[in-house]
């Protein structure tokens, strides 16, 4: 199962303003170097809704503007291929492709440390993927988490756009939308802010609540459906 765990460490909420990026670059201003992203097919875990495996990206640098159409009002995305090349290449490819149509957001949290809204599987179970996988790219200048004995613990700030897993380098087609911030270890690669608009959407519904008898984990009370995913850009 493909999930964020839950921080254990109490962690003081701030929320911060998200701006609208500049322009992308020209697309010959973003070609470099392919990088190896590891894309590799997952037999014992089969395709939740058909789609071919992407070939490593041209495009490494700028940023791509993705709007999110669901039937609680819009989420437009910007994803970040400096940071995260190889995650924004398999999400625009699975975009492209519709895999992230008229699927469900399956996975709503709660905790002091952890609020976020979790979608990208066609099955809504939480198990489902595009029957690949493929490396991580993990941040690497987050904040870290206040009154954390470990030390190992970051600040996912609110309006981050993070994947999740099932541990190292099992990257799919599942994302997190982090509503407010949240407290993790930085295993969850980060490849996008959500825009204003979004968060408004996203509080929505947040303030819907969990379905359920567990009041912090579980789906949306309130129905969350990605309608369509449409990349602006290549």
């Amino acid at each position: 199962m493909r999930r964020i765990a839950a921080g254990l460490a109490v962690a003081a909420v701030t929320v911060g303003l998200i701006t609208t990026p500049a322009a992308s670059a020209q697309p010959e201003a973003q070609l470099a170097a392919r990088p190896d992203c590891g894309f590799t097919a997952t037999p014992d875990e089969p395709a939740a809704r058909p789609v071919s495996i992407p070939r490593d990206p041209w495009f490494t640098k700028g940023k791509v503007l993705v709007k999110v159409k669901t039937n609680q009002g819009d989420i437009p995305l910007v994803l970040d291929r400096t940071k995260a090349p190889c995650t924004a290449h398999s999400f625009i490819h699975l975009a492209h492709r519709g895999f992230y149509n008229q699927t469900d957001c399956h996975r709503l949290t709660a905790y002091p440390t952890l609020k976020v809204l979790q979608c990208g599987d066609p099955s809504s179970t939480g198990e489902g993927g595009p029957g690949y996988k493929y490396e991580d790219e993990l941040p690497t200048d987050l904040q870290p988490a206040p009154n954390d004995p470990t030390g190992q613990r970051r600040i996912y700030p609110r309006g981050t756009l993070a994947m999740a897993n099932a541990g190292p380098d099992t990257n799919g087609s599942q994302f997190f939308l982090v509503q407010s911030d949240s407290t993790l270890r930085p295993n969850y690669t980060v490849f996008g802010q959500i825009l204003p608009e979004g968060l408004k959407t996203l509080d929505k519904i947040a303030a819907g609540g969990i379905a359920g008898d567990d009041p912090q984990d579980g789906r949306p009370n309130v129905k969350s459906e990605l309608k369509w995913v449409l990349p602006l850009g290549v």
